[in-house]
């Protein structure tokens, strides 16, 4: 078992132990290798000045994607290739990303400009040819205060591909992917200032190691927990790892999509994407392509946030969730997984294993929706899962479930009960609007009020109803095509 966490940076290699390792990877780059590109503003993930590539060895290749340095932790990053903006640079020479940043005046006072930079050097890995709407979604968690977004996005219009190198292209990683392939998956534990931190490699271990410590953080993409710890909301002492768990396995069928806790929101939506495109839809603003590479789905469901977003779909879906612990793995139907504020039914050893998502059927009706203050990179104000089956005109099943309304994710079985056997008619959907406003409890803090809350319950049953219905006569409309999810939309407010 290893004492020490081993990185690579620009190619570089680094033993990192003791007290050091407890640290942001942005405060380690910065203060520690002097790499001062990285820039540091809100120290939350929101912002993407502090973008950069992380590569982790898979299918024998390194496979990088971006993340926010601020809010992941270097013993997260074990068995990790980070890159830089200046690991961007050949031989001290601007790469085409930056010199078309120049040619076009995208930077003024360069401060986000690194991140905006990695970002685009994270879409040309990819496209050769790029596009203003691949562009403008592929930089939504960089945020820029005085240059203005018209000049940044003509500078990744106009970068002069020919020239523009990619990370493997750049980094002959046959030695350092070999090394980190085996130190991935090798053990970790050190201490070092009352701290003590676990890497395992099998769900055995790390069952035990969460049996043993009653104060054991787990973290994964740590895109919560990070932030918390930045602003000293949290101070854990013992931290187990979970990126050497191999929970990163995702299966896709006809009926079900079957994902590893370690999934990430971005991997997901691709997958979900085929086969269940009202939830890839959701997810494309579940974050910034950082929060999304790095945020996992077993996190999400761990955190047990009441506005956590992946969770009302899987709520209507009836997901089941695979625990394991001390004496083997278990399954649970999310429904009864939290039984309280962010309190949830895992015995002390058990950790998320897998999620089993049952798709919809042909016929079935299945929506979501998300409301919150700004549309890109927000948490949600309100969420809500609706998934139904017609007989006819007649509402047959209904499974309806809303997130920031209640202390935890709530189904409303009340107003799913008021539903079923209805006709499909504005009169009904209004008459449940009620019934749904009586079943919550939200509260009133700074992304809304009680009273809003209470509105966005009642009148997200309506715009259900006006969504699925026709139009020209209000006689429900069963959609045709795959999985239920080809009716046609009109605007939202907010998805």
């Amino acid at each position: 078992m290893r004492d020490f966490v081993l990185i690579y940076v620009n190619g570089q290699r680094y033993e990192l132990r003791g007290a050091q390792v407890f640290q942001p990877l942005s405060t380690f780059l910065r203060s520690g290798l002097q790499l001062t590109g990285t820039k540091v503003v809100c120290a939350e993930g929101d912002c993407g000045s502090c973008t950069v590539f992380l590569g982790r060895p898979k299918s024998g290749t390194l496979q990088y994607r971006t993340v926010c340095a601020c809010i992941q932790y270097l013993y997260q990053l074990d068995a990790c290739h980070i890159v830089t903006v200046e690991g961007l640079c050949a031989d001290g020479k601007l790469n085409p990303i930056q010199e078309s940043m120049v040619r076009c005046q995208g930077s003024q006072c360069g401060y986000c400009t690194p991140g905006f930079i990695v970002s685009m050097q994270a879409l040309f890995e990819t496209d050769t040819v790029m596009t203003e709407q691949r562009l403008r979604r592929g930089l939504v968690g960089n945020l820029c205060r005085c240059t203005g977004y018209e000049p940044i996005f003509r500078a990744g219009m106009e970068v002069e591909t020919k020239n523009l190198h990619r990370l493997d292209e750049m980094y002959n990683a046959a030695g350092p992917l070999a090394e980190l392939a085996r130190c991935a998956d090798e053990p970790v534990r050190l201490a070092a200032d009352g701290k003590n931190f676990f890497k395992p490699t099998s769900l055995a271990d790390a069952a035990k190691f969460k049996s043993e410590h009653a104060d054991c953080m787990v973290i994964s993409g740590g895109t919560d927990l990070g932030v918390q710890m930045n602003k000293g909301l949290r101070e854990p002492k013992t931290i187990m790892s979970a990126t050497a768990l191999n929970l990163t396995d995702l299966q896709v069928s006809a009926d079900q999509i079957i994902a590893g806790a370690g999934v990430s929101i971005a991997d997901l939506e691709s997958a979900a994407a085929a086969v269940l495109p009202e939830y890839a839809r959701f997810l494309a603003w579940f974050g910034s392509p950082p929060i999304k590479n790095a945020g996992t789905l077993g996190g999400n469901i761990a955190n047990a946030s009441p506005i956590g977003d992946s969770m009302p779909a899987l709520f209507v879906l009836n997901a089941q969730i695979e625990l394991v612990g001390l004496n083997g793995p278990r399954l649970i139907n999310i429904n009864d997984f939290y039984i309280g504020y962010k309190k949830t039914a895992a015995a002390p050893d058990e950790l998320i294993s897998r999620i089993t998502l049952p798709l919809p059927k042909h016929g079935e009706l299945f929506k979501l929706y998300k409301v919150s203050k700004r549309k890109d990179l927000d948490i949600s104000t309100f969420s809500a899962a609706i998934w139904m089956k017609l007989d006819g005109p007649t509402i047959s099943v209904v499974r309806i479930a809303y997130g920031g309304v209640g202390p935890k994710i709530m189904r409303m079985p009340q107003t799913e009960a008021h539903l079923i056997g209805g006709k499909f008619s504005q009169e009904i959907f209004d008459s449940a609007a009620q019934a749904a406003v009586a079943e919550i409890t939200p509260i009133s803090d700074v992304r809304g009020s009680a009273e809003y809350r209470q509105l966005l319950a009642a009148n997200i049953l309506r715009k259900f109803y006006s969504e699925v219905a026709a139009p020209s006569n209000g006689d429900h409309k069963v959609p045709a095509g795959k999985n239920g999810n080809g009716w046609p939309r009109r605007g939202r407010q907010m998805d």
